[in-house]
């Protein structure tokens, strides 16, 4: 039996930025925080919507009418501070936010359209855009506030250009493990 390989939508991060977020990573590698999984460099990304499997036939459908969404310009995008999802003594994911941005949400509801209208079922959670550093919470109980005081510590600001999203094929066995597959460019007129 062939599995069909999974995928996701996302924004790419520069190489530039991402250099700077693996060494903020590195920083937050102490002993207190305790994942199994650590996100490669490579990998960094703030992701629009997961796929999971895809039959090629669909995936050459859903290609045609991710490069139709053309009425978005190039935006700036503000990237700062730590945070987490779940518990916040047992964290499930490390992540450095994304400031709320208008053309942000709207470039995730018109791939949330595309997807709907090929058949993907929509996200019910609200979106919260994020760049994830780790996940899978493996050690001890965190103390309260920890995960607060990270913040105030890691609060540098990095602004970056979104002209682009991407479609990410997933190897999982593999380091980095996310493969582009097409690029979508945004209009860059304002």
């Amino acid at each position: 039996m062939t599995h069909n390989p999974h995928y996701f939508i996302a924004v790419p991060i520069n190489p530039m930025i991402k250099q700077s977020i693996a060494v903020k990573q590195n920083d937050l590698k102490d002993s207190k925080l305790m994942f199994k999984q650590w996100t490669h460099a490579e990998d960094f990304h703030i992701t629009l919507k997961f796929l999971g499997p895809i039959p090629a036939e669909k995936l050459s459908k859903l290609i045609f009418w991710l490069s139709r969404i053309d009425t978005l310009s190039a935006f700036e995008l503000i990237i700062d501070g730590i945070g987490t999802f779940g518990n916040p003594n047992r964290p499930r994911v490390l992540w450095i936010g994304v400031q709320e941005n208008n053309t942000l949400s709207k470039l995730y509801k018109e791939v949330e359209l595309v997807c709907k209208n090929i058949g993907f079922s929509t996200e019910n959670r609200p979106y919260r855009p994020h760049i994830t550093l780790a996940k899978r919470w493996k050690g001890d109980t965190l103390e309260t506030d920890y995960i607060k005081q990270l913040h105030k510590k890691n609060n540098e600001i990095h602004r970056i250009i979104v002209d682009q999203f991407v479609l990410y094929r997933i190897h999982p066995s593999t380091a980095p493990k996310y493969e582009v597959i097409e690029r979508f460019q945004l209009n860059n007129h304002k």
